[in-house]
């Protein structure tokens, strides 16, 4: 018996038909615009319902004409693919939103004599003044937050993963993952209750810091014990089979392998915390003036300053408002930023 021969064109017959690459935009282009025809002949002036018809158009039409060309098999796949685009729109969509706005809004003062004056000599319902008094109090408060919760957080995550055993290790996850749900209320009024209140230690920088580290250790323990836990155990068993100490694979080992994510976990608790309000509100009080020491009396932070300018209700006060929301949420950016070039830097080399 020969064996039979494949030519070119019984090769393509065997072929399924597949539609073109631009097929999805077409797609979506004709949802959009039928969507938009569905909503302003039945009279709806809700740019979401719009959005709402035009993605389940999409996601038919996709099907219903892949179903037809491609088949059935193929047919599942782009209504799975397409359904993944319209969720990443839906999730793109309002943070889009919210950042065109900030800046819109936020841009109306903000310049080199907002970022360099505080509120000092300015009323609330009056134009002028800055956040410069606000933003060195958000630096001290999470640069001592940050100080306090890094060295205490990698050292436990470090404790849980190389030497936790035993009922220890168990109290010490529970509690840790008890402290990942308390709100920043119940860390306030407990460093309210200990250090202004028993200790009688007064209104501080240092004092909201203290419960900013208590939202942020969980954080840092929670990153930096998964990112150990990716380190591969033939790297320590390596180091180890060379007769070097625990202690010095941990350092030179396990650490430098897992720098990376260390560090992102730790700029997500700061941008976390960064945020924080309540706290602020309890502790660090605010104030319309330059206090460069955290250790005493009240000092000012961008969410508190935003919320107080808020609370004005004046028009000098909501752009003063929008202005500081804007630099708040420029300086996350630039920590995180700054989280994937160290990352990057003090991530291991690797070779051929």
């Amino acid at each position: 018996m020969s064996n039979a021969t494949l030519t070119p064109k019984n090769r393509s017959s065997l072929r399924a038909a597949t539609l073109p690459q631009w097929f999805p935009w077409a797609v979506a282009a004709g949802s959009v615009l039928l969507g938009f025809g569905i909503s302003a002949a039945a009279g709806l002036d809700s740019s979401i319902q719009w959005a709402l018809i035009a993605a389940v158009l999409f996601v038919a039409g996709s099907y219903g004409i892949s179903a037809r060309v491609e088949g059935g098999r193929q047919a599942k796949d782009r209504v799975a693919t397409s359904m993944v685009w319209v969720a990443f729109l839906m999730a793109l969509i309002p943070l889009v939103s919210l950042i065109w706005e900030t800046v819109k809004q936020g841009v109306k003062v903000l310049d080199g004599y907002f970022l360099t004056h505080s509120m000092g000599v300015v009323a609330d319902s009056e134009p002028g003044g800055g956040i410069y008094h606000a933003i060195l109090g958000t630096l001290e408060q999470v640069g001592l937050a940050t100080l306090f919760s890094v060295p205490i957080g990698v050292l436990t995550a470090i404790y849980l993963v190389e030497y936790g055993r035993g009922r220890l290790a168990k109290a010490v996850t529970f509690f840790v993952d008890v402290m990942t749900g308390i709100p920043s209320i119940v860390a306030g009024l407990f460093v309210l209750s200990l250090w202004v209140l028993i200790l009688d230690m007064g209104p501080s920088g240092v004092a909201g810091s203290f419960a900013l580290c208590i939202l942020m250790i969980p954080v840092v323990v929670r990153s930096t014990e998964e990112m150990l836990k990716l380190v591969p155990n033939e790297l320590r068993e390596a180091s180890l089979a060379l007769g070097v100490p625990k202690w010095r694979t941990i350092l030179k080992v396990v650490l430098p392998t897992s720098i990376g994510g260390i560090v992102t976990g730790v700029m997500l608790a700061v941008a976390r915390i960064t945020g924080e309000t309540a706290p602020v509100l309890l502790l660090v009080w605010g104030t319309d003036f330059i206090n460069a020491n955290p250790f005493k009396d009240p000092q000012e932070s961008l969410p508190m300053y935003i919320y107080l300018q808020y609370g004005a209700g004046s028009d000098a006060a909501y752009d003063r408002a929008w202005a500081a929301a804007l630099t708040l949420i420029a300086f996350i950016m630039i920590l995180n930023l700054a989280a994937r070039g160290i990352a990057r830097w003090k991530a291991p080399k690797t070779g051929r």
